[in-house]
């Protein structure tokens, strides 16, 4: 870890840089860009500059519609160095969801690349206020050099620097609105629950519009001087050759690229030795894929859980093999965790409740929604995860469902995540995830949704999984309905949003 207090994105920045200016902070992964810690703290500097002249000032909202690349790393990093809101934009997003995310963001000016140009100026022309959109690359920066203004102040710990929007399952999605200080505390404790150092780098493959992405992969390279290799996009048939030809040390990853993976073959151990583990993050991973993964490349998988409201991982198992539980999302990192009941009073160990969190990487709240950030919050400060689970007597977290996703059949609760994952235990199924709908007789009934491997039919494949299902579960907790799909509705974490499930064609 580098020395000195880092209290923003700005310290990170000029302290990597002045610990080791010549050292790689970031390159690309299809050609020889790079961008050393000496020249992203220059970056940064023109950055704000630039966006100064563009008339977005310190505190002032910008929002990014980019994919990856090493343009758009260094737009929002220099934005935050410069004491700027930063507002990624969910690609998957529908015109309409952009509209509401940039229009409720309360941005003055939207950087885009060119591909988006005509569908933002549709979006842009159904919001009354004046919003410049200006148009910029992914891969490199291109931003003129401006004088600097005079007498403008570092950003301040407690200021805002990342707005993000949770895609949620229901509704409009919430602006989480986190500080420097969220971001640099979890920056630092993603470094230290992991042990990464200055030779370390990570292949950065999620996207920066997420908070996993955001956190892990852009800002924590950043806090223990390490660096990070950029591809365009994730592509389950290059991923291991461009860990190798970038030297990477790390993998950072979600449960759905680990399926990908796990279907494709296995590549030299020339191109996988180098790895020291790989962390799997936003979702619950299924034993069985992490059992799998291990066996097949021979890495060891760390798992972890964190939410856009915590600057992502507030939990994680162990850096030792040994030592982590399998089914966990390990113990609270970087923060504080207990589990407590309906009355929000906590439970003893191995009680199921709702997990909550608190510590320096909680946000600050919602964006302009008050009652929201109330309703997350105890009485005592704790953020209300939605999450439901219990702890053991060494400290791990077990996630066994959503308060919302809970299934209720007949007075009973089912956790559908005991029933997702013995869904994956059957060889010809790829992806599963059930849901409660409404039943006359029990109140809720179980449908799951299921995406089968290639070359199993789903008229075939009905009849084996409810023997399947009924020998491991019984009766009572076998799916009443099974649904075959192409895949399932996934938020930009790659996590399921299980009540989307009601809404896939029967």
């Amino acid at each position: 870890m580098l020395a000195g207090a880092q209290r923003t994105v700005r310290d990170l920045v000029e302290h990597a840089a002045a610990a080791r200016p010549d050292a790689v902070y970031a390159l690309d992964t299809e050609g020889t860009r790079s961008i050393s810690q000496a020249l992203l703290a220059a970056n940064c500097r023109r950055v704000s500059a630039w966006l100064g002249s563009l008339g977005c000032g310190p505190g002032d909202t910008v929002s990014l519609v980019m994919p990856n690349g090493l343009g758009t790393l260094q737009l929002l990093l220099g934005a935050m160095h410069g004491g700027r809101i930063v507002n990624p934009v969910n690609l998957l997003s529908s015109a309409e969801q952009m509209r509401y995310v940039i229009g409720h963001s309360d941005c003055s000016l939207v950087l885009a690349t060119a591909d988006w140009a005509d569908t933002l100026r549709g979006v842009l022309s159904q919001i009354e206020r004046p919003i410049t959109l200006q148009i910029v690359s992914a891969d490199e920066l291109q931003c003129p050099d401006v004088p600097a203004a005079p007498g403008v102040p570092a950003p301040a710990a407690g200021d805002a620097a990342l707005l993000m929007y949770t895609s949620g399952t229901t509704g409009v999605p919430k602006g989480v609105l986190l500080t420097h200080g969220n971001l640099v505390a979890n920056a630092q404790a993603i470094s230290a629950e992991h042990g990464l150092h200055a030779g370390d780098r990570v292949l950065a493959v999620l996207p920066l519009y997420h908070i996993n992405a955001f956190t892990v992969t852009m800002l924590a390279p950043l806090a223990h001087g390490g660096s990070l290799a950029m591809p365009p996009k994730f592509s389950a048939a290059r991923f291991w050759a461009q860990a190798h030809e970038r030297a990477c040390t790390w993998i950072n990853v979600v449960p759905t690229m680990i399926s990908y993976l796990l279907e494709g073959e296995t590549p030299p151990r020339a191109q996988t030795q180098a790895l020291r583990f790989c962390r799997s993050a936003s979702a619950a991973l299924p034993p069985e894929h992490l059992r799998a993964f291990e066996a097949k490349f021979g890495i060891g998988i760390i798992e972890t859980m964190g939410l856009t409201e915590t600057a992502a991982p507030s939990f994680s198992n162990p850096l030792d093999p040994a030592q982590r539980k399998l089914g966990a999302v390990g113990r609270a990192s970087g923060c504080e965790a207990r589990v407590v009941d309906a009355s929000l009073a906590p439970l003893p160990d191995g009680g199921t409740g709702e997990i909550v969190i608190r510590g320096p990487n909680v946000m600050r709240g919602y964006y302009k929604n008050d009652a929201a950030t109330k309703e997350a919050f105890t009485p005592d400060g704790w953020l209300r995860t939605g999450d439901l689970g219990h702890r053991d007597a060494d400290g791990f977290f077990f996630v066994t469902g959503r308060i919302k996703e809970l299934i209720i059949k007949g007075g009973e609760n089912i956790a559908p995540r005991e029933l997702d994952e013995v869904l994956l235990q059957h060889p010809a199924v790829l992806e599963a995830a059930v849901v409660g709908v409404p039943d006359k007789h029990y109140g809720q009934e179980i449908l799951a949704c299921i995406v089968l491997r290639e070359g199993h039919d789903g008229a075939m494949a009905e009849a084996a999984l409810r023997d399947f299902c009924t020998e491991r579960l019984g009766r009572y907790k076998t799916p009443k309905v099974f649904r075959f799909v192409r895949e399932l509705p996934r938020g930009p974490s790659g996590k399921v949003q299980r009540l989307k499930l009601l809404d896939l064609p029967a």
